[in-house]
């Protein structure tokens, strides 16, 4: 670990109503007492693990690389899933083997999973892993406590199924991933997939939406589709929701196409 105090990241399905965030904090600042804690979101939709794994694609590259990201969306606590230390080369996670890691399963990494019982709370409920198994595991890690001493190497994590990105004949098509709190739908379709395209039409649900570079190019209530933020393409409404304006939802396609100028044929008088 490099100097400074240890940067700990905490996204959940928890809410702020509850307790539960306060405790996974309260447990990591006891062995950690200088960790910096960061709050990614703890409004993840119920049991949504495609939602919490596209929040930590969103937020960590963006953190040094020797933070610790403690993720816990677990519909699965207290089952034989396994508890897993994730090491890539610009992140170290720390949570569920259920598929929350899948965007950073890719290069290089390894895996760890968590059973040693020295870095975990004595007592570990059946139904609240975060507080009991992986807030102490992310502390220890965020000390420096190598990922081998945590258990034995894992070399099938569980990976989601990312809806598949076709592409044929000059286009290229996906689905909506996600909807965000300002009803923009986020869609598996990134930006490299038809950068050379050049001009290029959006459709969604059968209608056309034009291509902008920011919401600021659309027209109040206007309809329209551009890279956000994260690299995927999204469709928006302009101070509206196209979640509503197009009744979308996760797994609604979309399709990129290579703007085709129409020919006008030129009668003879």
């Amino acid at each position: 670990m490099t100097g400074g105090a240890p940067i700990v990241t905490l996204t959940t399905d928890f809410g702020t109503r509850d307790a539960y965030v306060a405790a996974m904090k309260g447990v990591i600042l006891r062995i950690a007492r200088e960790a910096r804690l960061v709050d990614v979101s703890h409004d993840v939709a119920a049991h949504d693990i495609t939602e919490g794994a596209l929040a930590l694609e969103a937020a960590v590259p963006f953190f040094p690389a020797e933070s610790v990201h403690v993720a816990v969306v677990d519909p699965g606590v207290g089952t034989a899933r396994r508890g897993l230390a994730v090491i890539t080369e610009g992140a170290r996670f720390v949570g569920p083997d259920n598929g929350l890691f899948t965007p950073f399963l890719e290069g290089q990494w390894r895996a760890f999973e968590l059973i040693a019982p020295e870095y975990r709370l004595a007592t570990v409920s059946r139904t609240f892993h975060g507080r009991d198994v992986f807030a102490p595991a992310a502390a220890h890690l965020a000390l420096g406590v190598a990922p081998e001493r945590f258990g034995p190497r894992v070399e099938d994590p569980v990976r989601l199924h990312w809806p598949t990105v076709r592409e044929t004949h000059g286009a290229v098509a996906g689905t909506v991933l996600h909807v965000d709190r300002f009803g923009n739908l986020v869609t598996s379709i990134r930006a490299n997939a038809f950068a050379a395209f050049g001009e290029v039409t959006v459709r969604l649900v059968g209608r056309s939406v034009p291509f902008v570079t920011t919401y600021g190019d659309l027209e109040p209530g206007q309809p329209g589709a551009l890279i956000g933020s994260s690299g995927r393409l999204e469709v928006a409404v302009r101070e509206g929701s196209a979640a509503s304006r197009f009744r979308a939802r996760r797994g609604t396609p979309v399709v990129v196409s290579r703007f085709l100028p129409v020919r006008r044929v030129r009668r003879r008088p």
